[in-house]
């Protein structure tokens, strides 16, 4: 937006130098009247109320992001910094402050040499009107995006645009497992442990994403097998193992180096490969609301809703094969698979053990897990929902002293349990 307002300003200015040259002003001066001074004063005006109201609107976006990091946690700063209407709204005023900054350098004033770029003077105008719209705007944006509600929803909307790039697969209820067929020993060389070469990390970070296709494409054309150690949320130690890569002598530096290129590292973990963490957004902002200092369980209870729709819409993809193949058949890449008991680990574990001691988080786990069970089509997620259902069950014995309480827990439980147990799907 600064950059198109300044070369904005360098086409109306030439508009009106045209204008001014053909005499097209001459009879427009006579029913709208621009004197210099006024055409600066009113540039002046404009340029430093808008620098500002930027100055405002920066500040209340900060306290906006104090707030956010105290309550929700420092992680989710990512989703305020990247929202396109404070973006918006901090460049539409920056954006008009350069613009007439620009604009005023051209206005002159003498008996001979007097010019007002009069285009150039009623689009500023426009874009005060539209800053002042803007402003309001973000009053009522500024407010709405710290709330919960708001938060909640914003990073459950992430985490289902995820799960849809990274499965976007549906199994049909009778879906068996796909990876079976591939799972041959035959494919893997028997020598294969003992004459792999190391791939290392050259620096430390989070794996934030791996170019599977590029490892294809490099162990199609080397004639090798790659197995990665790691995948897209783990963090990496300087010179540990990347991957695996068999025959170890058909592989030289320039490989390997093509080999490190294909892995990015960096700083923080994120969505672009990274299911568990998109997970973890939502389980912060429920342990955040579980701790003593807040103690907000509704808002709890708001993140266990959204994290069960997103693992019923998971449970009903198809979870990629670790074995990849080329497009003759030969086994070329061995992946580092997500499960779906990774993925409900991540979801369930840590809000079942901050929360354990609220009867209402515990009860509403176990209801969620319940509303899951129709959706699981794969007996190994259906393994792994129970054994949070047991952990919950455990939990509550120890967690609430109420025996009540309890009583209300073990009554969820059976009926989680009996659902899960009923195969039936939707």
């Amino acid at each position: 937006m600064l950059i198109a307002a300044f070369f904005l300003s360098f086409v109306l200015i030439y508009v009106d130098v045209l204008a001014y040259n053909k005499g097209w002003f001459d009879s427009l001066n006579k029913f709208y009247p621009s004197k210099p001074e006024g055409a600066r004063a009113l540039l002046s005006t404009v340029a430093g109320s808008m620098i500002t109201v930027a100055g405002v609107v920066f500040s209340i976006t900060m306290v906006a992001l104090t707030l956010a990091s105290s309550q929700f946690g420092p992680r989710l700063l990512v989703n305020f910094m990247r929202d396109r209407g404070n973006q918006l709204v901090l460049g539409t005023f920056i954006s008009t402050f350069v613009y007439c900054l620009l604009v005023l350098r051209t206005i002159r004033s003498g008996e001979d040499t007097s010019f007002v770029p009069q285009v150039a003077v009623t689009f500023a105008l426009m874009m005060t009107i539209a800053s002042i719209i803007v402003f309001i705007y973000f009053i009522h944006h500024a407010s709405s995006s710290i709330q919960a509600s708001h938060v909640i929803a914003t990073v459950n909307g992430d985490l289902r645009n995820t799960i849809n790039r990274l499965f976007p697969e549906k199994i049909d209820y009778e879906e068996h497992d796909k990876w079976s067929h591939l799972r041959i020993l035959s494919d893997i060389p028997s020598n294969f442990e003992k004459e792999t070469v190391q791939i290392t990390a050259p620096r430390s970070g989070y794996l934030q994403a791996i170019d599977v296709n590029g490892l294809i494409n490099i162990a199609t054309d080397s004639g090798i097998i790659i197995r990665l150690e790691l995948r897209p949320g783990n963090y990496v130690i300087e010179l540990s193992k990347l991957a695996s890569v068999w025959p170890g002598e058909k592989i030289n530096q320039g490989q390997k180096n093509k080999v490190i290129d294909v892995f990015i590292i960096g700083q923080d973990r994120t969505y672009e490969q990274d299911l568990e963490f998109a997970f973890d957004q939502l389980v912060e902002i429920a342990i955040r609301a579980l701790s003593p200092g807040i103690n907000d369980p509704f808002t709890a209870i708001m993140c266990i809703d959204r994290i069960g729709s997103a693992l019923s819409q998971l449970a009903q993809r198809q979870f990629p094969s670790p074995y990849l193949y080329d497009k003759n058949n030969k086994l070329c890449v061995i992946s580092k698979p997500t499960l779906f008991s990774d993925i409900t680990d991540a979801a369930f574990n840590q809000i079942r053990q901050y929360g354990r001691s609220s009867a209402a988080v515990t009860i509403h786990l176990l209801e969620v897990i319940g509303k899951i069970a129709p959706y699981i089509k794969r007996d190994e997620d259906r393994q792994a929902l129970i054994r949070h259902a047991d952990m919950i069950m455990r939990g509550s014995e120890v967690g609430l002293p109420e025996q009540l309480d309890r009583k209300d827990v073990k009554e969820r439980y059976q009926i989680v349990v009996q659902a899960l147990s009923n195969k039936k799907s939707v």
